[in-house]
């Protein structure tokens, strides 16, 4: 009965919270020559597409790490990122496949927080040059942010021999991945949706 309650309860808001989801993307390769850039800004135009997504891309690029220091000690010296963090329902993460696995600029930048990701979902775009499409590195990916509290939904999005998919400009060549990012965003929505009245009706250690 309890859960029939708070199915109804949910169903009743989910409609007016709808437009209220803050998703950020996080591109997570500082590699020159990247083609990843192409996937997450092709992404994000579909992401601001959508009336119940409000999104912003960030790019490891832009995160001036220091060599001497590490971890949650600087967010406060990263004041966009944190608060982008603190206000998202979501994530997505694009990355590349590097040695089957993540960049190391991209972990810097995920452990500058922590308690921020807690019962947040977490959404993975792989990109390689190879047919797996970042495949090894989702696999990689997923029980280190497991570590930092983030829900992962089951929906990926691979972009596997991406040199081929776009053109110099940054233009998707395969229309095919239109119902995939459709896919994709549609599982992240509701996973989005449905922690965010968790973490706003269900009593939590974690979050008031």
């Amino acid at each position: 009965m309890m859960l029939w309650v708070l199915c109804f309860l949910w169903l009743n808001n989910c409609e007016a919270d709808m437009d209220e989801l803050n998703i950020p993307v996080l591109l997570g390769t500082n590699r020159k020559m990247r083609k990843s850039v192409f996937v997450a800004k092709w992404l994000v135009g579909r992401m601001e597409k959508r009336p119940e997504i409000r999104t912003r891309l960030f790019d490891v690029v832009d995160f001036a790490l220091p060599h001497d220091d590490y971890g949650q000690g600087l967010k406060d010296s990263f004041p966009e990122w944190r608060d982008a963090i603190v206000n998202a329902d979501g994530l997505v993460i694009v990355t590349p496949e590097y040695n089957h696995g993540y960049p190391g600029s991209l972990k810097a930048v995920l452990d500058l927080l922590l308690r921020e990701y807690v019962h947040k979902a977490v959404a993975f775009v792989g990109v390689s040059a190879g047919v797996w499409g970042g495949t090894r590195v989702i696999e990689a990916m997923v029980p280190m942010v497991r570590e930092l509290g983030l829900a992962v939904t089951f929906t990926d999005l691979n972009f596997p021999k991406v040199e081929k998919l776009f053109d110099d400009q940054g233009n998707l060549l395969d229309s095919a991945f239109d119902q995939r990012a459709k896919d994709f965003l549609d599982e992240l929505v509701w996973m989005s949706s449905v922690l965010k009245w968790g973490r706003a009706n269900v009593p939590s250690k974690f979050h008031s």
